[in-house]
C-alpha cells in the first residue's frame, strides 16, 4: 500500500511559509523560494551571532578611548598599564564605566597613570 503525505506536505509547506513572513516578492508566496531563503537566512544568522562579539569588542574600545582623550593617554597604553598593575577589569566593565560613571573611571585612570 502506498503512503499519502497529502496533509504532511501542507503542514510543512505552511510552517516554511510562515517563517518568511514580511519577506519581499515571492518569497513569502512559494515555497521552493522559501526554503531558499530560509537556508541563506540561517548561514547569516550563524555567522552574525560569531560576528556580535567582535563588534561589541570594538564598540567597547571605543568607549574607553574616548573617556581616555580627556587624560591624553592611548588606549593601547591604558590597557599595558592595566596588566602592569595587575587590575582585573574588562573591557565591557571599563566601557561601561567610562560612559555611566565618569568619576570611577577618572580614579582608575589616576591609579594606572601614577607612575
Amino acid at each position: 500500500m502506498r503512503v499519502k503525505r497529502g496533509t504532511v506536505k501542507v503542514k510543512h509547506r505552511k510552517g516554511v511559509l510562515a517563517r518568511t513572513k514580511g519577506m519581499r516578492g515571492n518569497i513569502h508566496k512559494k515555497e521552493r523560494q522559501a526554503n531558499e531563503a530560509l537556508a541563506h537566512a540561517g548561514n547569516h544568522a550563524f555567522q552574525h551571532r560569531r560576528k556580535k562579539k567582535g563588534d561589541f569588542r570594538r564598540l567597547w574600545t571605543v568607549r574607553i578611548n574616548a573617556g581616555l582623550k580627556p587624560f591624553d593617554i592611548s588606549y593601547s597604553r591604558f590597557m599595558h598599564l592595566l596588566k602592569e598593575k595587575d587590575i582585573k577589569v574588562n573591557r565591557k566593565m571599563l566601557s561601561e564605566l567610562a560612559k555611566d560613571e565618569p568619576e570611577t573611571f577618572e580614579r582608575i585612570v589616576k591609579e594606572v597613570h601614577s607612575v
